[in-house]
């Protein structure tokens, strides 16, 4: 009998503990959640070249991997970064433009893969201040800014990924990805037999010299010197052990708030991170796992600044995407690349303009929202909103019924309908085959149109469940890149 109780004890304290963690859990990623959409920024030397070598256009893959896939040499690159002299950055231009796109967070390249690192550290004099004739910590403004004008800010850092500083993880990529070297056959073979370095000076240090020596005392200070930071997100952790892992996440445990992502080890059960990271993808309805989970996506086909050759997505694309993956129950980072004077290409602020436009009307429909439990429409998507004993449905209509007439097969019944932009009420009739509400003969936006739904109930919700060891596919121009 005393067995018995103690172990019902036992079991209800396990629950008990397992539904305050998930509470706490849920009051972690509450704003997360609610914000759905936010600016990614890469930033580096890189932006300097822009992807042109030698005068060469970099054949494959973002700009932020020229060092890489030219196999530059390090002194070589350390070279170009001593003129990195960014004399057009404005950190409060950046934020400003991030609010007036409807975004609410934001995260930048504390450190990239070339092991430049934006901010003043004491682990490695390879940093913006101690390298460059600029000599300003730039996180330090961007912290203020972002403070300034309630902007949530997080920070990229490649955890083990370090082409400069010794003893990172190199990443092996072929010089037909760069450009047409004439040694490229024997630097393709000095790769494959260092795993993937391409300078001896990249092999000076080991890997726990690396580690213990660069990136735990960087992360120490990008946790401690910038004030309240929201988001680290992790990159490539090839290499990763779970000894480095846990050294990393004991990091955190002082600061519990702190959002992680997915990428700081692969293939662990005990450190999976916050949120999934699909890169440049959108998954669909069937690849969703109910996890939490934000695309990461270019404005064009490079995540760093590109001086020609850009592809742009155009501002409709872009505010698809939104549409699709908040519906989806996701988050939205778009990728903004200043070059290498910290001034950003106008196009960068046509697009985002265009999108901040849109959102001024139609924001309600994503801040706050969540998926509906009801098959995606043919016409477009929908979100729902729950206040109190009510929900507001909204449905982002891509496709403006020709017929002025629009199914909504949802089998609950509404009390109102009204076109969002202005207020238009409009009729509706709730049938046993959903509801059917008529429209006016235009689209009244060229992009999406939204139509709040009142409901006087709440709706069944979709329950996000806890991390697992799944991870959606990242893509890349080549397959090896796809296992970073």
């Amino acid at each position: 009998m005393k067995k018995k109780i103690l172990l019902l004890l036992t079991l209800t304290l396990f629950l008990q503990n397992g539904f305050t963690q998930t509470e706490e859990h849920d009051r972690k990623m509450k704003w997360w959640r609610e914000a759905r959409f936010g600016m990614f920024i890469h930033w580096g030397p890189y932006s300097i070249l822009g992807g042109v070598y030698n005068d060469y256009l970099q054949r494959v893959g973002g700009t932020e991997w020229i060092m890489n896939r030219c196999k530059i040499p390090v002194k070589e690159y350390q070279e170009i970064t001593k003129t990195f002299n960014p004399v057009k950055y404005d950190a409060e231009a950046w934020v400003k433009m991030a609010k007036d796109a409807g975004m609410k967070y934001l995260v930048i390249t504390a450190k990239h893969h070339d092991g430049f690192a934006l901010f003043k550290t004491k682990a490695s004099k390879y940093n913006i201040v101690d390298f460059t004739p600029y000599g300003k910590d730039v996180l330090d403004a961007l912290a203020k800014a972002c403070r300034k004008h309630d902007m949530k800010l997080g920070f990229y850092y490649s955890q083990i990924q370090d082409w400069n500083n010794p003893g990172g993880t190199t990443g092996r990529r072929t010089m037909d990805q760069g450009w047409p070297n004439p040694k490229a056959n024997e630097i393709d073979e000095y790769t494959q037999a260092h795993n993937g370095s391409w300078d001896p000076l990249q092999q000076t240090a080991t890997r726990k010299e690396y580690f213990n020596n660069i990136a735990i005392p960087q992360i120490k200070e990008l946790l401690t010197n910038y004030g309240d930071i929201a988001i680290f997100f992790w990159d490539t952790p090839t290499g990763m052990t779970e000894e480095y892992a846990k050294k990393i996440n004991d990091l955190f445990k002082d600061y519990p708030h702190i959002i992680t992502n997915d990428r700081l080890i692969r293939g662990s059960k005990k450190y999976t991170g916050d949120y999934k990271t699909p890169e440049q993808i959108i998954p669909t309805v069937k690849q969703l796992d109910g996890t939490d989970w934000e695309t990461n996506m270019t404005l064009n086909d490079s995540w760093g600044y590109k001086k020609r050759g850009c592809v742009w997505k155009t501002s409709e694309t872009l505010i698809l995407n939104l549409v699709d993956i908040v519906s989806k129950g996701g988050n939205y980072l778009l990728n903004i690349a200043p070059d290498g004077e910290g001034g950003i290409p106008e196009i960068n602020y046509h697009r985002l303009k265009e999108i901040g436009n849109w959102m001024k009307k139609y924001g309600e429909s994503i801040y706050e929202t969540e998926r509906v439990k009801t098959s995606q429409p043919m016409w477009g998507r929908c979100t729902q909103k729950i206040v109190g004993n009510k929900t507001y449905v909204y449905l982002h209509v891509i496709d403006w019924p020709e017929d002025q007439q629009l199914l909504f097969r949802l089998y609950e019944k509404a009390i109102s309908a009204k076109l969002l932009h202005n207020g238009q009420t409009l009729k509706f009739k709730n049938t046993h085959d959903g509801i059917y509400i008529d429209l006016p003969k235009y689209a009244p936006d060229k992009y999406v149109s939204v139509i709040k739904v009142e409901f006087d109930k709440q709706l069944p919700r979709f329950k996000i469940r806890p991390m697992n060891q799944s991870n959606y596919e990242i893509v890349d121009a080549d397959k090896e890149s796809q296992k970073k």
